[in-house]
């Protein structure tokens, strides 16, 4: 069996020089794997090495190299890497868009760096490109790699991948010169801010950021070659460039490609991963989806989880609290794991999960307790894109679901008189790109300011309250976390999005998306008929149902802090219409800007309103919508 790769001093070196020595140690070993028709394709790192090179010698005949900007947009997939390994390796950058990123967001990336070249997976994304080609002038080639319906286009400087390629076939024996050019402190990847607050700020990494905070979290949480990986987040997302880039680059585990968005929790139980990291969304989603299969399984199933579930609660609570668990908990935990739980994390696919991380914002104690009691290790990381992605982790033996757990090693974390979160370390970035207003305002003495509220514990592990400027007050002087209220709301498998009020208001009250696929599973099992997810919103039954779950997340918090009243909205909160950012995380400024009239009327009088708003499609159309939204008081137990 091949060595695994040192870890220390692993940033003294590049993305594209990993590339190189992980083809000349591991050789056939499959790198990458995606799902295509059906049946997995296997990419080894020699494949790998080939694919980067080629397209890399195509970048170079085009006139690209150092200093320039590529610009890659579409669903995860081999090319996305070769193509950011290739323009990394001639001293250039990578810069990934979201798939559904709005046209004018696009031009402003285009226009900002002068990007002459953008990497569009399909016709969908190459259609869009064109559409706005007139508007960004400095674009020359459009390059793709799904041909589907582009066979008839004949634009010029449209390319498929393989023409890029052919076109640099006899050069690629050149690309260890290139990479030898290229060194750590080098950009190599600008990557979008998640923009809660206004237009996304382009964050410059280099190689040595990224590769400084993959050794470093790989210190506490290890990685090894033989690791399977699935990337189904998008890799324009910092989390997802921190495991599917540098981490598999630096410890050469294999990265899997789902087929399709719709087949990840599928593709997932096929390959089994040793590793996982997904934000609160995707283990809110998970936990919520379990609980509704179980509420359609056989009555014998729903008696085992019912029974062994709160058991496993038990169990885990003991371990996470240092304690022994009696014989007769272990036992039961035991009989649990044989009953259900083994079967429960066969079905999601985590039947070999070592590593399971959630971040890029708060995840509800609820939610932790749940994995634990099936028995998967998931932890809380801290960060943001400006340090590479991570800057805190739980360690083995140390989670608790109140913090995010202690610095990663060579990771400096201190707290301002404001009590704001700051941090410093080798994985800190260069800058914004053009803004060095906005870079002077985040990098200040060497530390870089989180926007964070937080603390220390006891025990030295942090804990992050809520963004600094979203920390509320009641009209009695009551402090309190929406985010923390809004992560119990989002833990009910009906809620989907929540926005929690109060600020300078005698109490709390809530703004509710429910989820349209489970409310609609338990509509349809009550004989509840509706039409759209408007018509489902405005069901007394639904408001009753939701009701009572916030009854049930009162119980368990003091009496000023609990929500007195509520409105179901009747639209999901979207990211198109600004409301959330591409990570999903809220913008609550435009929320509570658009909903001005609802809000009022949660702290009036009034049982009702009829609403006005605009909605927005990803091509640009614009309609009203409107329609009659109740407003619902919480008895009080």
């Amino acid at each position: 069996m091949q060595p695994e790769p040192r870890v220390t001093d692993g940033y003294q070196t590049t993305l594209p020089r990993l590339l190189l020595e992980n083809a000349k140690r591991y050789g056939s070993k499959t790198a990458l794997r995606e799902k295509e028709w059906g049946v997995w394709q296997s990419h080894s790192w020699n494949d790998y090495l080939q694919m980067t090179s080629e397209f890399a010698g195509g970048l170079k005949k085009l006139g690209l190299g150092r200093g320039d900007v590529l610009v890659l947009i579409g669903d995860n997939r081999p090319e996305w890497l070769w193509a950011e390994l290739a323009v990394q390796s001639l001293g250039g950058m990578a810069l990934g868009l979201y798939q559904d990123a709005p046209a004018d967001e696009i031009e402003y990336v285009f226009e900002l760096t002068r990007c002459r070249m953008v990497v569009a997976e399909d016709q969908e994304q190459v259609d869009k490109m064109l559409s706005m080609k007139t508007k960004m002038r400095h674009l020359q080639y459009i390059v793709y790699h799904d041909p589907k319906g582009l066979s008839g286009y004949d634009e010029q400087g449209l390319h498929p991948f393989e023409r890029i390629r052919e076109l640099g076939r006899d050069d690629a024996g050149s690309f260890a010169d290139w990479v030898d050019k290229v060194s750590p402190g080098d950009t190599c990847l600008i990557a979008t801010t998640s923009g809660t607050t206004g237009r996304p700020k382009l964050a410059m990494l280099s190689h040595k950021n990224m590769l400084a905070m993959a050794t470093n979290l790989g210190r506490v949480d290890p990685k090894h070659h033989s690791d399977e990986f699935v990337s189904f987040l998008p890799l324009a997302w910092m989390g997802e460039q921190m495991m599917a880039a540098a981490s598999s680059l630096l410890f050469g585990f294999c990265v899997n490609f789902p087929e399709e968005p719709d087949t990840v929790q599928e593709n997932i139980r096929e390959i089994g991963p040793h590793l996982i990291f997904s934000p609160p969304r995707v283990w809110e989603n998970l936990a919520a989806r379990v609980r509704v299969k179980i509420m359609e399984t056989s009555p014998l199933k729903r008696i085992l989880y019912n029974f062994f579930l709160p058991l496993g609660m038990r169990h885990a609570e003991c371990l996470l609290a240092s304690q022994k668990p009696g014989p007769g908990l272990r036992l039961a935990r035991f009989a649990g794991e044989i009953g259900l739980f083994r079967a429960l994390k066969d079905r999601l696919g985590f039947s070999r999960i070592r590593s399971a991380t959630t971040g890029g914002a708060a995840l509800g104690p609820d939610t932790f307790r749940f994995f634990h009691a099936l028995g998967i290790n998931l932890k809380q990381i801290y960060g943001q894109t400006e340090i590479a992605g991570i800057s805190c982790i739980h360690k083995d033996g140390s989670i608790d679901f109140d913090s995010v757990g202690e610095p990663i090693p060579e990771t400096e974390i201190a707290i301002s008189q404001q009590g704001e979160i700051l941090s410093r370390s080798p994985a800190v970035f260069q800058g914004y790109y053009q803004n060095k207003a906005a870079t002077a305002e985040t990098i200040q003495d060497g530390w870089l300011r989180s926007g964070d509220a937080g603390f220390f514990k006891d025990n030295g592990q942090l804990v992050v309250i809520d963004r600094l400027k979203d920390v509320m007050h009641l009209a009695d002087g009551t402090q309190f976390s929406p985010q923390f209220m809004e992560n119990k709301l989002k833990f009910s498998p009906y809620v989907r999005e929540a926005v929690v009020l109060g600020q300078d208001r005698p109490h709390l009250a809530a703004i509710i998306s429910i989820d349209p696929e489970i409310v609609g599973r338990w509509a349809e099992s009550r004989l509840i008929t509706y039409t759209t997810y408007q018509d489902l919103a405005c069901k007394q039954e639904v408001y009753e149902l939701i009701r009572r779950e916030i009854m049930e997340i009162n119980a368990g918090l003091p009496g000023n802090t609990r929500i007195l009243r509520f409105a179901l909205l009747f639209k999901e909160l979207d990211a198109d219409d600004g409301e959330l950012t591409r990570t999903r995380k809220l913008r609550r400024k435009v929320v509570e800007e658009r909903y001005r009239p609802l809000i009022e009327a949660l702290y009036g009088p009034a049982a009702c309103l009829e609403l006005k708003t605009a909605i927005q499609y990803q091509d640009g159309r614009v309609r009203e919508m409107c329609g009659r939204i109740d407003i619902s008081r919480v008895e009080q137990g």
